[in-house]
């Protein structure tokens, strides 16, 4: 009886939809508890012809085709094809006549095989397909500002204002899907070796660690200011003094610096650090922990990764993060020079400098106009110029050969083991100005020539990094990664009488030409540690200020400690194959730091700023 009566109910009800679908062509949305998904529409495969199933999901096409109406339907598994016929459901039929593009809606149905000769291979589904028997709208939907089912032609800044409707693009999706199943395999490697996973604090003080801090201000203690952690550095080593030996986490990380495709305000690292660990421990742990995440992209990578020292990596690449998917090594010919008459070589190894090459197997194919734009683009990557000498059968051509030697001549295309065909291209000057220039020239080559496989996977350790720099704008020196780096332990008598050839007991992990990551031993000692603030003009009492609670804990039992820190944000982007790490981040600013959707940064109520005893001028 109870069940006569429900049918009963259902068909009035069906009448009293169809009535209005009919006289004012509105669908009624849902009101029904009961549409609850049974099954993903991605999910479903030739094994579950036969059997009934409840899909929820958006309408991603709708297609009449005279009698038959075909619904794409996606959820965040895939697309899964359904058929509504009125010899079937005239109810259904008559609702999905109605629907547009990203409404919401709950489907009933039969799942069959498609017609022989019907299978769609390009989809996972493409084997069968749902006879609806049942539909209800759940939600309406606007036409959207942009098209959410083909490659998109459209300004960031509009994707990023409906950023909502533009995570539902299956790229974007399987994007962010695929950073939650790197996040989860890098827990589960970490967990299997000891570590733990801790959380440090996002409201800490404002120490110098080398970009500007995101202050934000205390009302309980007015005139004061937190800063937003530009990494954890401070507290993962804390850690490790307290006795927890190995930690990680995968945390946010703030820095207010310009914006460029690789970089955000916020942004995620993959942050370990460990107690007792020889620069080699590091190492090994950090290769496993890439060869796992690279493995669950499907990607197989080859260990141990290669090393190369700071200056053997700027020397043949001009690049502290080289890409080593191609060749153009660049190479040093100073010494074939010291006499020459070509002046703009031979002052340069008079005074200190130096001329360094490389060779385009191939490059006498470039127009004369190419040629000229190389020189061109020369000042803008630093140098005064650009020489160009093209090797043909009878030697060397080039506006600068006929101030050459023939014994010059001949031991360049030596030592260069340039061939017939070749282009060899030249700068000189300061060994800090050419070796990056030259490696801008090298990318830029290969770009042009297309040399680089998109298909290949180069890892490689840069070991050895200078300690630190002379800033010349500020005139003096700084950390080359952070101050709390420890020097290498030869290197320690230098720190004050030569302190530029320190050598920082440090490394990088790069990634085809992309810097994934970087660590170092630590400072354990409070006196080595204070030799190093010294020098970077950090007095007593500014230390004692900014890091005394550091100085303390390593009078305390510190260990000897250190770790390394990834971008992960930049992993994804690699493995995922997108060139913006904004295509991988759920919610980003643009390059100029705002957020279109949600219209931050933006003025606050006055009466907030008065509570923070913060004044406005202008």
């Amino acid at each position: 009886m109870r069940q006569q009566e429900a049918q009963a109910a259902q068909a009035v009800q069906g009448e009293h939809v169809t009535a209005q679908v009919r006289e004012t062509g509105e669908i009624p949305l849902s009101r029904s508890a009961s549409w609850q998904r049974t099954v993903w529409c991605g999910d479903l495969r030739a094994e579950h012809a036969g059997q009934q199933v409840v899909l929820n999901g958006w309408v991603a096409h709708r297609r009449d085709h005279g009698g038959l109406i075909f619904v794409d339907l996606r959820d965040r598994s895939g697309i899964v094809q359904v058929v509504f016929d009125p010899q079937i459901d005239a109810e259904a039929f008559r609702v999905a006549e109605s629907l547009r593009a990203e409404y919401v809606v709950a489907v009933t149905g039969l799942v069959r095989r498609r017609a022989p000769g019907m299978a769609n291979p390009k989809l996972a589904t493409g084997e069968i397909e749902v006879e609806g028997h049942k539909l209800e709208v759940l939600s309406k939907a606007k036409t959207p500002p942009f098209p959410l089912d083909r490659p998109l032609q459209v300004d960031e800044n509009l994707r990023l204002r409906y950023r909502y409707l533009d995570l539902r693009r299956p790229e974007m999706q399987a994007g962010l899907i695929l950073r939650h199943r790197l996040a989860q395999r890098a827990r589960q490697y970490l967990n299997a070796r000891g570590f733990l996973e801790i959380e440090t604090p996002m409201l800490t003080r404002s120490t110098p660690e080398g970009a500007r801090d995101f202050l934000v201000p205390s009302r309980l203690n007015p005139g004061t200011f937190y800063a937003l952690p530009q990494s954890p550095q401070l507290f993962k080593q804390l850690l490790v003094m307290g006795g927890l030996e190995r930690y990680y986490q995968i945390v946010r990380c703030f820095r207010d610096e310009d914006l460029r495709a690789d970089r955000q305000p916020e942004f995620t690292q993959i942050d370990i650090e460990m107690s007792f660990p020889t620069r080699e421990d590091v190492l090994q742990l950090a290769e496993g922990l890439m060869a796992e995440l690279l493995d669950e992209a499907g990607i197989e990578v080859k260990r141990p990764f290669p090393r190369l020292s700071y200056k053997e990596a700027m020397l043949r690449y001009g690049s502290d993060k080289p890409d080593l998917r191609f060749g153009l090594e660049i190479q040093d010919v100073s010494d074939l020079f010291e006499q020459s008459s070509v002046q703009v070589f031979a002052r340069a190894v008079a005074t200190g400098g130096v001329v360094r090459a490389l060779v385009l197997p191939g490059g006498k194919e470039l127009s004369r106009r190419e040629l000229d734009e190389l020189v061109e683009l020369a000042p803008r990557w630093g140098v005064p110029g650009l020489i160009w000498i093209i090797v043909e059968e009878s030697g060397l051509r080039s506006p600068v050969v006929k101030y050459m030697s023939e014994g010059e001549q001949i031991a360049l295309r030596e030592r260069l083991r340039a061939k017939t065909g070749d282009l060899i291209c030249m700068m000189a000057g300061a060994e800090g100005k050419v070796a990056p220039a030259m490696g801008r020239l090298r990318l830029h080559l290969a770009e042009k020539r297309n040399l680089i496989p998109a298909s290949r996977w180069e890892f490689l350790w840069v070991l050895d990094f200078p300690l630190l720099e002379w800033n010349e704008e500020e005139r003096r020196l700084q950390a080359v990664h952070h101050p709390f780096t420890s020097p290498v332990e030869e290197d320690l008598e230098l720190l004050e009488s030569e302190p530029l050839k320190v050598r920082a007991n440090a490394y990088d992990m790069v990634l085809n030409g992309v810097e994934l990551g970087g660590g170092s031993i630590r400072n354990h000692r409070r006196d080595v540690q204070e030799r190093l603030f010294a020098l970077l003009g950090i007095g007593p009492e500014e230390a004692q200020e900014k890091f005394g609670f550091l100085l303390e804990a390593l009078e305390y039992g510190a260990p000897p400690h250190g770790g390394i820190a990834f971008g992960f944000d930049r992993v994804v982007m690699l493995l995922a194959g997108k060139e913006t790490i904004r295509d991988v981040i759920a919610f980003p600013k643009t390059q100029s730091g705002t957020d279109p959707l949600t219209g931050a940064p933006a003025a606050v109520d006055p009466r907030q700023l008065a509570e923070l005893h913060i004044i406005c001028h202008g």
